[in-house]
């Protein structure tokens, strides 16, 4: 059985003492809470008299798999973060000196309530619930992450869009001198992604602000990011600056860079393989070298919670 009811527990009870409370090694790799850093490289910098950045008041959400989570090494350093970077190992050596505060996101477009607003202000009125989902990456290689966040369906309801929105367009930070991947021509900056009004407000996608029930590192997105868990990964916007409802489907920077090979839906299934290489299995991160490729799943599992949302479209046309 792939997804649960929410549990009592929460990751750091149902995870080994080796992926979860090896002090020294999550301070080699996380933040401190308020933005600031860990002196010196996350691989390297040891702090063992600094307290680590745990999120209160979390709750056990909902919808989680039954999966054993990655270690928390596998999550903050294989990353796809292109404003860090276009290597695996760039977002961990290269965001160490971004500072995620102070931060805001703005609201606008088709709905009552629109502005700017600190991102503590943001976050304060919801619930963080952890969430332990399935992550699959368009390269074919998979993760489970405990996610910390809040679910992006009551984040709307807030804002309360009008009928004219029939979409929610993200956008990250612009800041080339924060972010030394922007420097380069890989994609078109800000990066940009987008859902359907459906799609954002089914019960699943979450704005992470946390892993592992701590803040959310730079190299994963801090402070805020975007999780959608039967899409592929670079559908996961991360450094959210701006939250937009609109009444035409935005392009997203993947359809700006190859539009043949990422789509805007861009869910997860092994039917459709990519131009490039097939879709059909993928390979688990820390699972070891020698370990199989795994089958992947339609709607990468969350095919009961999702399935309705594409009733009658064409899934190979609409990739």
């Amino acid at each position: 059985m792939l997804i649960r009811k929410p549990p009592d527990i929460r990751s750091y009870e149902i995870t080994s003492e080796t992926n979860y409370v090896n002090r020294r090694q999550f301070l080699r790799t996380s933040a401190l809470a308020g933005g600031s850093l860990l002196a010196g490289s996350a691989l390297s910098a040891i702090v063992p008299d600094s307290p680590m950045a745990e999120l209160p008041g979390v709750i056990a959400g909902g919808y989680s798999t039954t999966e054993a989570p990655n270690s928390v090494e596998d999550i903050v350093t294989y990353n796809n973060y292109y404003e860090f970077g276009t290597g695996k190992s760039d977002p961990v050596n290269n965001s160490q000196d971004f500072k995620p505060r102070p931060w805001t996101i703005e609201v606008a477009g088709h709905a009552d309530i629109t502005g700017t607003f600190d991102i503590e202000d943001f976050i304060k009125p919801h619930i963080l619930e952890e969430r332990i989902y399935r992550m699959r990456c368009v390269e074919a290689w998979s993760m489970v992450i405990p996610w910390v966040g809040i679910p992006l369906v009551d984040v709307i309801k807030r804002f309360k869009p009008t009928s004219a929105a029939k979409f929610v367009r993200f956008e990250t930070l612009h800041d080339p001198a924060r972010m030394p991947g922007q420097r380069r021509g890989s994609l078109q900056w800000p990066y940009r992604e987008g859902l359907t009004i459906a799609e954002a407000t089914n019960p699943l996608p979450l704005l992470v602000v946390g892993l592992y029930g701590h803040a959310l590192p730079n190299q994963n997105g801090a402070p805020i990011r975007l999780v959608v868990p039967w899409k592929y990964g670079f559908k996961g916007i991360k450094g959210i600056v701006k939250m937009s409802f609109e009444s035409r489907q935005p392009v997203s920077s993947w359809q700006m860079a190859a539009s043949h090979e990422y789509g805007f839906y861009a869910n997860v299934n092994p039917n459709v393989a990519h131009p490039r290489w097939s879709q059909a299995r993928e390979r688990r991160i820390g699972a070891g070298f020698f370990a199989e490729k795994q089958a992947t799943l339609m709607f990468n599992g969350y095919g009961e919670q999702v399935a309705h949302l594409y009733a009658g479209l064409d899934l190979r046309r609409n990739f």
